[in-house]
């Protein structure tokens, strides 16, 4: 919002986020003319206009409110140079006179972020009071995108999970309990059932799992054919302790959830095994990826490799826990989840462990939870 002088007066917590990149609340020039110097060295140390030709930004919409600002200093040319930043000198000498419009709304040119390219529709209206004198004005964002389409969009995202998403949207080293879940015998069920029920089979399972893990407090990783991946980070719980149980608390929720699956899809609960790996990741590198389709949350490092070749060998729709997850446990939550006094073995010394365990992660102790 600006005042009658075309001051900044106020911005919504939303627009400051997406300034800033969504990394916290970006600097608000308050007081300052929009089109003015101390204005533009504020706006300049948002990540979102670092990113982009700001200074291509600032004329283009300098050109299509240049008859709003110019009747706010009276038709004074000379008035309007002094308050403006030297960038838009010329504008001020070649642009034409024109009256203020009632309302204005423009596409505001593709601004890149996180390495895409994105515009959105921005509306200027003016303020009036109640003789209808012109008080301040407004500017409103929308996305480019239709309200229908974002509508969808965030009606069938979770909006617990839409916001842990974007609190990892710069990456950066995160410790984080890991789950890994993948189905046993997929290929057999996938050539016993017809391709669209067994895309139902694989919607179900994905819907469930998601549900499971975001209920428990976590992350949803990328969905790998039939597996299942998800972080629960240190920084959401607030402890290594509440992570790791949080963990095994998603990992128990979604075996509970698979007969009913498999119930809905014709199939003998038997047939519907999930297998477990949960680990722990001391040096994860977890951060959001954004592209023109998609936005995922991922994490890379030594620990998720390791956790997948947990999962690999706890066959038989075993949970296999690494020792390093579940001694960062409290006695109180392990007592909880009753593993207080478990044993454990290596990786590479299970009849299960695959090849690649016992090449990769042999020397893992893990147990059953």
């Amino acid at each position: 919002m600006f005042d009658v002088s075309y001051r900044m007066i106020f911005a919504t917590e939303d627009f400051r986020r997406t300034v800033s990149g969504l990394t916290g609340l970006g600097p608000f020039p308050l007081g300052a003319f929009y089109f003015g110097t101390d204005a533009y060295n504020v706006m300049d140390l948002w990540p979102i206009f670092r990113a982009s030709d700001h200074e291509s930004q600032n004329r283009e919409v300098f050109r299509l409110v240049f008859g709003i600002v110019l009747s706010i200093f009276g038709g004074d040319r000379d008035a309007l140079r002094a308050a403006c930043d030297p960038q838009l000198s010329d504008l001020i000498d070649e642009l034409p006179d024109k009256p203020p419009e009632p309302a204005l709304s423009y596409q505001q040119s593709s601004a890149a972020a996180w390495g895409i390219d994105m515009s959105n529709w921005l509306t200027h209206l003016p303020i009036k009071d109640d003789e209808g004198q012109v008080i301040g004005y407004v500017r409103i964002t929308t996305p480019a995108a239709g309200m229908s389409l974002v509508g969808t969009v965030a009606s069938v995202g979770d909006v617990r999970h839409l916001a842990r998403s974007q609190d990892v949207v710069t990456a950066d080293r995160r410790p984080a309990a890991i789950l890994f879940a993948d189905l046993e015998a997929s290929s057999k069920l996938s050539r016993t059932l017809s391709t669209a029920e067994y895309f139902s089979l694989a919607r179900r399972l994905v819907r469930v799992a998601d549900q499971s893990v975001v209920d428990a407090g976590g992350v949803v990783g990328r969905h790998l054919g039939d597996g299942v991946t998800a972080f629960f980070l240190v920084e959401t719980f607030g402890g290594e302790s509440e992570a790791a149980r949080c963990c095994v608390e998603a990992a128990r929720t979604l075996r509970a959830a698979m007969p009913a699956v498999a119930t809905r899809c014709g199939l003998d609960p038997a047939d519907l095994v999930l297998r477990f790996g949960l680990h722990w990741g001391s040096t994860l590198y977890v951060g959001l990826i954004k592209s023109i389709a998609r936005s995922e949350v991922t994490a890379m490092g030594d620990e998720v490799n390791e956790a997948a070749r947990i999962e690999a060998c706890a066959t038989g729709g075993r949970t296999l826990a690494s020792k390093s997850l579940v001694e960062r446990l409290s006695r109180q939550d392990a007592r909880a989840l009753g593993i207080e006094g478990v044993s454990y073995n290596l990786l590479g010394d299970l009849e299960s462990a695959t090849d690649k365990a016992r090449r990769d992660a042999p020397m893992i102790s893990v147990c059953e939870v």
